[in-house]
């Protein structure tokens, strides 16, 4: 008897412990949160079915979409100058981003599953996902295959790359600008 008394005492003290209690005031409530620190609505995927690469009129860059239409991505070859850092690939999602936002953009596919980070870039009209790799990186497979892959930015969908060799092929030629920019250093005594 003093057992099943003392287990259902210890029941109704751990049931009155998960509930809070309730404020007297309303002031005494949190307040509602501030919808304007949060983040964009997510956008819908879009319908990639019939997108293409194309060249852009930027050199060692390709656009991603419906011809006739705004482009969906671009990538880009950046192979700097004696001030900059290594040679490197720009991948830009042209989907509205909140200013300041971060996030890691997912490129699966071709045997490959890849996440890159991707930041808010003001473009001069509106925010824009963007972000880069080293053009050394072997992580830039993902792109180099034969088939097609999908790109995914929380937020902005998941954008499906149809199968190409225009991505291959201007990474390949940006690595080969690369190679035969470096000059070749032998050891000395040779």
């Amino acid at each position: 008897m003093r057992f099943a008394l003392a287990a259902t005492l210890l029941a109704s003290l751990a049931l009155t412990a998960c509930q809070p209690p309730a404020a007297d005031r309303y002031e005494g409530r949190a307040d509602p949160p501030d919808t304007a620190t949060f983040a964009s609505e997510p956008i819908d995927s879009p319908d990639a079915e019939n997108a293409v690469w194309a060249p852009s009129a930027t050199p060692l860059r390709l656009l991603y979409g419906v011809p006739g239409q705004q482009p969906f991505a671009a990538v880009a070859c950046e192979m700097g100058d004696e001030t900059d850092a290594d040679p490197q690939v720009r991948i830009t999602r042209f989907a509205r981003a909140d200013e300041g936002a971060q996030a890691l953009m997912a490129i699966i596919g071709n045997g490959h599953k890849e996440r890159f980070p991707v930041e808010a870039t003001d473009n001069g009209r509106a925010f824009l996902w963007e972000g880069t790799i080293p053009l050394g990186s072997d992580k830039l497979d993902v792109l180099t295959g034969r088939r097609g892959v999908e790109l995914t930015i929380p937020g902005a969908g998941t954008l499906a790359l149809n199968a190409s060799d225009a991505p291959r092929d201007l990474i390949e030629t940006c690595r080969l600008a690369v190679r035969k920019q470096t000059p070749v250093v032998r050891p000395t005594g040779e």
